[in-house]
This record gives structure tokens, C-alpha cells and sequence, in this order.
């Protein structure tokens, strides 16, 4: 029983470092994760603004139907439930 009494303050001082450890890493986790969103969201207007580009570039030039429609025609690309 003498032997536990070191321990007890070490292993106290183990589980702070732990816990602090964890909290580290749930903060460096949710910023990340709020970088990815934001990123996300800038590209999904990057995407939106470039299919309204390549729709106005198709009525200048002429083609009838625009890339939405045409892009039915094509086969529908994996979506990440399909993967």
C-alpha cells in the first residue's frame, strides 16, 4: 500500500495532461473543420458562378440548350454514397 501513495499525484498529473491534450485537439479540430466549411462554401460559388459563365457562353454562341440540360446527357458522376 506505500507503493500507491507516489503514484497517486503523478497519475493525477498524467490525467491533466491528458485532458489537456484532448482539449488541444478538439480545438485545433473544430478550426479546422470551420476552414474546410469556408472553403467549401467559396468553391460551391466558384462552381455556381462557372456554370453561369459556360450557360451565357453557350446563348452567345449560339447552342441551343444549356449546360444543365446538356450535362443530363452525361453520365451522372459518383456521389460519396456511391463510392
Amino acid at each position: 500500500m506505500a507503493a500507491r501513495g507516489p503514484e497517486a499525484p503523478s497519475g493525477r498529473a498524467l490525467r491533466d495532461a491528458a485532458e489537456n491534450l484532448f482539449q488541444e485537439l478538439q480545438e485545433h479540430f473544430q478550426a479546422l473543420t470551420a476552414t474546410l466549411n469556408l472553403r467549401m462554401e467559396e468553391m460551391g460559388g466558384r462552381i455556381e458562378d462557372l456554370q453561369k459563365n459556360v450557360n451565357d457562353l453557350m446563348v452567345q454562341a449560339g447552342i441551343e440548350g444549356s449546360a444543365q440540360e446538356q450535362m443530363r446527357i452525361w453520365p451522372a458522376a459518383p456521389t460519396r454514397y456511391d463510392i
